[in-house]
């Protein structure tokens, strides 16, 4: 029979042109193509539908018979041609798919039974599969075999065929790996929902115990794409007859698509070689058999499928067109997105080396508008609000500032106006609740530590604000400077990086009482006094100074743990954004920690050194002159307003005698004023120069806008200085990434191609 006569008029043949020419780019591994497949078992005559349907003549040879998927495609063209290729399988490697590829079979005219053996012969061999007792490495493939017939007299028709189900091994022939393999072949095209399922069935036996119906209702629940394709009507048994005319009619396992019947040629028929007219033999069976002859004609005999076939694929490219549109543009972007996550290609050094080059300078520009607060140039700082450092940064100079003043005395001093009788007055730092850059709402020792907790005890014992010997809070014994448990005030305000955990500070201080502060000074005065006459020796100063400051370290080197949480965690955060390739992202940090704990060591030794320095008194500022003045004016107020009376008409006045009599003070208590009052002028000249040593030195100068800070270390000049095998290491590609990268370039590259066609409809 020729292959012109194999098929009828088709309309819309542009849209299934289209659809086929999807398939050849393998579009179909990533979108659900609308396609009509063949399945069956091996002997139900499946070969013979799919010969009836297309006119070519598969070989019936077991060494020949299908192991592999194939896609016949009729198409009308002005000159006779049949083009047979191989479609590589997606899991290919590269090499084996562009020899693949390379092999192709055209310029024929016709395929007779001898030329089409010859090429599947020569196709077994391009795809490396053969019988088991040859040596072959595999029995099926994955490929797919196409054939594409085109000429004058041509229609559009489409149909794919996959190996037929078998369930028992032929010895040297087949595996049960390949009863497997099969199965799963058959089962991934039947999955497609854009596919009609042609079951074909032997009609001499039990449609209840078919296993390829089972699978088509694992796929296709309701059964609306599957036609069922009855075959042998021959081989009936008398009085059997009526039970396929049942499922012919549709009174009996009804589907959607309904049941086709065909009477494929005998093998009487088939040793006369082309001698025949399968047609012909087909009708007269049909029209002759008094039950067969009944039967609705659009439902019997191969050239009825072929017209239900061609009506079907017409329908289902119709209807999903615009759908596959879709689900190629929506892959594209997908595929574009996870191949730009993956970077450029790395496999040369010189790769590896560019594409570590272009983050560093991204990462740098990114931190150069960071610094600057430009956050307005790029959205990165809207998505994440831990790249505003330059504010975390001040924020936290603030809160420091702040505690500074309101936490870093150990006595509160006298105060100048009066205050409130409480024994104590503890002071809360005052924070933005709702303050971003503060994430950790329970600071160290927010909670007070109890006999519940022993960790926070045993740490409150460390700082001898108990009773070492104490084994329950309840035993600590009170001191002036000792408080109680729920006076512990927090000196960090974010959480601990896990991989820095040396090298933060996190000890919370104990509040200060504001009263009484003229008894402590009285009694170091009285324990550490010369043999000065009115007035202050240094070394009594120095000791007072440095206990009354004592809290400042703990405050400043808490607040340089949190500016390194800040700016680490920056580092890390922003990484995150620009690499999204966990490998690379770890090997960096790898590589960059050693540099950066060396800068936030630097940060840290520069607190401990600016605390060193102001355990000495020392000032050249004319405000601590100007503050100490201002508390001696205060106290010759205090005297004057105790003598002051108030006379009608004339206003407050005082009496001379009364001036000489209102400081009726001793040496000692001379002194010891004197003393409160240097150590008070002197403390709020020393706390505004502290706050804004730590900050511009230790904070700004050591990690964040200095010559060589850590948000500074991952820039080109590091890239430059790695060596090839730190590069290899941190910029490499593993095996999973350069699979990944081969499948979605090729995918990628189709489904760009796919999108150009479809822009033509």
């Amino acid at each position: 029979m020729a292959i012109s006569q194999a098929t009828e008029g088709l309309s819309d043949p542009r849209l299934l042109e289209i659809i086929d020419k999807l398939v050849e780019l393998n579009i179909g591994d990533t979108v659900a193509l609308p396609q009509l497949l063949v399945v069956g078992d091996q002997s139900s005559g499946k070969s013979s539908v799919l010969e009836g349907l297309t006119g070519l003549p598969f070989p019936r040879d077991s060494a020949l018979c299908t192991r592999f998927a194939t896609q016949i495609t009729f198409r009308r063209a002005l000159e006779s041609n049949i083009v047979v290729s191989i479609i590589p399988d997606k899991n290919t490697t590269n090499e084996d798919a562009t020899r693949v590829k390379a092999w192709r079979k055209e310029g024929m005219t016709s395929l007779g039974r001898k030329e089409f053996s010859s090429v599947l012969a020569e196709v077994h061999n391009v795809m490396g599969i053969g019988n088991v007792s040859s040596g072959a490495k595999k029995s099926f493939s994955d490929d797919v075999l196409r054939i594409e017939v085109s000429g004058p007299k041509e229609q559009h028709l489409s149909v794919v065929d996959v190996p037929g189900i078998f369930r028992k091994i032929t010895e040297g022939v087949t595996t049960q790996v390949d009863i497997a393999s099969v199965r799963a072949m058959a089962e991934r095209h039947m999955e497609n929902p854009r596919s009609v399922i042609l079951a074909v069935i032997p009609a001499n036996v039990d449609i209840a115990t078919q296993e390829i119906l089972e699978m088509a209702k694992v796929y296709d629940k309701e059964g609306r794409r599957t036609l069922g394709v009855l075959t042998k009507p021959d081989l009936v048994d008398r009085g059997a007859e009526d039970n396929v005319v049942n499922l012919v009619r549709g009174t009996s396992h009804r589907m959607n698509l309904g049941w086709c019947i065909v009477k494929n040629p005998g093998q009487q028929d088939l040793k006369r070689g082309d001698d025949f007219d399968r047609h012909a033999l087909e009708d007269a069976f049909f029209k002759t058999g008094a039950i067969w002859s009944k039967l609705d004609r659009t439902r019997v005999g191969i050239a009825s499928l072929r017209l239900r076939l061609i009506d079907l694929l017409t329908e289902i490219v119709r209807k999903e067109f615009s759908n596959v549109r879709a689900d190629v543009l929506e892959n594209l972007r997908a595929s574009e997105k996870r191949l730009k996550a993956l970077g450029p290609c790395r496999e040369t050094k010189d790769q590896q080396q560019k594409y570590l080059l272009d983050l560093a300078t991204h990462f740098q520009v990114i931190t150069t508008q960071a610094l600057e607060a430009n956050y307005g140039y790029n959205d990165i700082f809207d998505s994440r609000p831990s790249l505003r450092i330059a504010t975390a940064i001040v924020n936290r100079h603030d809160t420091f500032s702040e505690d500074v003043r309101e936490k870093g005395l150990t006595m509160e001093f006298k105060a100048t106006k009066k205050r409130s009788a409480d024994a104590l007055d503890v002071a809360a730092p005052k924070l933005n609740a709702g303050n971003a850059y503060h994430p950790n709402p329970n600071p160290p020792f927010a909670v007070p530590p109890t006999a519940s907790n022993p960790e926070s005890w045993d740490r409150c014992k460390k700082l001898k604000m108990i009773n070492s010997d104490s084994t329950k809070p309840e035993a600590a014994a009170p001191s002036p400077f000792t408080l109680p448990l729920q006076q512990l005030l927090a000196t960090r305000y974010h959480s601990t990086v896990d991989d820095l955990d040396d090298l933060f500070y996190d000890e919370p201080l104990r509040a200060c009482p504001k009263m009484g502060v003229m008894d402590w000074v009285e009694k170091e005065y009285k324990s550490a006094r010369g043999f000065e006459l009115g007035t202050i020796g240094t070394s009594l100063l120095q000791g007072m100074w440095k206990k009354q400051s004592s809290k400042w370290e703990n405050l400043a080197l808490g607040f340089t743990s949190d500016c390194i949480v800040l700016v680490h965690s920056y580092i890390r955060d922003l990484l995150k954004e620009i690499c999204e390739d966990t490998r690379v992202r770890s090997g960096l940090l790898s590589v960059l920690m050693d540099m950066l704990t060396e800068r936030y060591k630097r940060a840290i030794d520069q607190t401990h050194f600016l605390l060193q320095v102001e355990r000495h008194v020392l000032t050249t500022n004319h405000y601590f002159t100007d503050n100490l003045e201002k508390c001696k004016l205060h106290h010759t107020e205090e005297m004057v307003k105790e003598k002051t009376q108030s006379i009608d008409k004339v206003g407050d006045v005082i009496k001379v005698t009364d001036l000489h009599q209102a400081s009726n003070m001793s040496n000692s208590e001379s002194t010891i004023q004197l003393l409160h009052d240097t150590l008070k002028s002197y403390y709020k000249v020393a706390r505004k120069r502290f706050v804004d040593n730590i900050c511009m030195q230790a904070a700004d100068y050591h990690l964040v806008r200095g010559p060589d800070t850590a948000v500074k270390v991952f820039s080109p000049s590091f890239v430059s200085d790695l060596t090839p095998e730190q590069l290899g290491r941190i910029a490499g590609e593993d095996a999973f990434t350069k699979r990944s990268r081969t499948e979605l370039t090729r995918q990628v590259e189709s489904l760009r191609k796919a999108k150009k066609l479809l822009a033509m409809v």
